[in-house]
């Protein structure tokens, strides 16, 4: 058998990761045991459904390295076909049209709201075949009265509901447009799906599904729930808890393979290990290995996956991530040092992208204004004799390298019986903005003997100018 997962995601907003932790445990259980992981766009909420939001499901999936192998799927060009399963369904007897007003149904939940007893639809039209003259019916699904359905789950072990608990369903609403509990099983039966790796927000439709696969002959996939992702709080995931949407981790600086690394973490592990490659993760996941108890999403945790995946990963990496946020800040990373010699100096340093484009425009541009308490501690009226020594010992280097940019800097300290800080100090703010940047000597190689004479020339002027203010 070959092995057949999907992702399913509604277009009714961004692909939130709650549902990137899905897809990725659906793929990741496909790819283990070489099979086909499907994308289908489950779009039948046409009110809610948007062109932007197909789009953004697939900018995050492209962007985490979700690739599917069919799909993506749209249940909106599949109404033809839903509409054959009814019309099935009705001609063997499982389903029926029902008349019942909302007035009729709000009646019957309040009388059985008053009786103690759970509001459910109660099979009044499942024996009446009555028309009302001016009312579009709906069709209902005809449940089994007797027995129960076990949903073999392989998170949460084996699930019984008794059929006498479950109403007969909408299949197809007034306007004959089919509902969500029968169009997902005609999908998966249609595209032969083995697993239905999902949240367990879905595990209470499950009985109502197995038994529509079961009136239609079809085979039932195995079911996997997956427990819910909470805040630091214990509150179900939400935007106030920060950043839920998956291209927001993108804009706040993470890498794709730490995001999946830390989603992977979420309700599965192995042993004690934190980091994981993608080989890793295929090889060593299995879906039934996942906690049957929700997991608390932890920021700080992200923030330490990522700092090591900028750490440890190949700077030419690193930099095809970067570039984008080089953009982001109205800088051409062609227009300055190779990008990938960038990261090199900064990726020790940096916990997330953003913070390490923000700390490296000045490679690309001139500083366009120092950092108050840094320029009042290092650029003041003594340290002027300094950057002009440093600026006259630069000029004369006949290469260009940080070795003798290093013995330049010291040879400056010693001469002055100062220590080397008070002379690469000045530097680094007059060349930064501020006090942080990368080893002087390595930093002012890349910066390159024009720009780095040209930052210092800046700042001998800034001091002058300010000087007033420093007496």
């Amino acid at each position: 058998m070959t092995i057949r997962t999907r992702f399913a995601p509604s277009p009714t907003g961004y692909l939130h990761v709650g549902g990137a932790r899905t897809a990725l445990f659906s793929w990741l259980y496909a790819r283990k045991h070489g099979g086909q992981f499907i994308l289908r766009i489950e779009d039948t909420d046409l009110e809610r459904s948007t062109d932007e939001s197909v789009n953004a499901i697939l900018e995050g999936m492209t962007w985490l390295g979700l690739e599917y192998d069919e799909g993506p799927f749209f249940q909106t060009h599949r109404f033809d076909r839903y509409k054959e399963v009814i019309t099935q369904l009705l001609e063997q007897g499982d389903a029926y049209y029902c008349y019942c007003s909302k007035d009729e149904l709000d009646t019957m939940r309040e009388q059985q709201r008053a009786n103690k007893e759970k509001p459910r639809y109660n099979g009044r039209c499942r024996h009446n075949h009555e028309v009302k003259e001016g009312v579009q019916p709906v069709i209902r699904f005809k449940n089994p009265l007797e027995g129960s359905v076990i949903v073999n789950d392989v998170v949460k072990g084996n699930v019984e509901f008794q059929n006498k608990e479950l109403d007969d369903l909408v299949i197809a609403r007034p306007d004959g447009s089919p509902t969500y509990n029968l169009t997902v099983v005609v999908d998966d039966m249609d595209m032969g799906l083995t697993h239905v790796i999902r949240g367990d927000d879905h595990l209470n439709n499950s009985p109502r599904q197995i038994n529509i696969f079961n009136a239609l002959g079809a085979n039932v996939p195995v079911f996997a729930h997956l427990p819910m992702i909470l805040g630091d709080d214990g509150a179900r995931l939400s935007k106030r808890h920060g950043a839920v949407s998956v291209m927001s981790y993108r804009d706040d600086g993470f890498l794709p393979e730490a995001l999946l690394n830390y989603l992977v973490r979420l309700g599965w592990s192995h042993g004690d290990q934190e980091l994981f490659t993608i080989d890793e993760m295929i090889e060593l996941f299995d879906i039934k290995d996942v906690n049957k108890s929700a997991s608390a999403f932890n920021t700080d945790k992200l923030l330490w996956i990522n700092q090591q995946y900028i750490k440890n990963s190949p700077a030419k990496h690193i930099a095809h991530h970067l570039s984008w946020h080089m953009g982001q800040l109205d800088i051409d990373p062609t227009q300055g040092p190779n990008l990938v010699d960038v990261v090199t100096l900064q990726q020790e340093r940096a916990k997330t992208l953003v913070e390490m484009a923000t700390n490296s425009q000045f490679f690309y541009k001139d500083v366009e204004g120092y950092d108050a308490k840094a320029a009042k501690k290092n650029l003041t009226i003594k340290s002027i004799e300094i950057l002009e020594d440093m600026h006259q010992r630069l000029s004369a280097l006949p290469e260009w390298l940080a070795e003798p940019i290093h013995d330049h800097i010291k040879e400056c300290s010693v001469a002055r019986e100062i220590g080397m800080g008070k002379v690469a100090q000045p530097i680094r703010v007059a060349i930064t903005g501020n006090t942080m940047s990368p080893p002087l000597d390595l930093t002012l190689e890349l910066l390159g003997r024009e720009r780095t004479l040209h930052a210092i020339e800046q700042a001998v002027v800034w001091i002058k100018d300010n000087a007033a203010d420093q007496a």
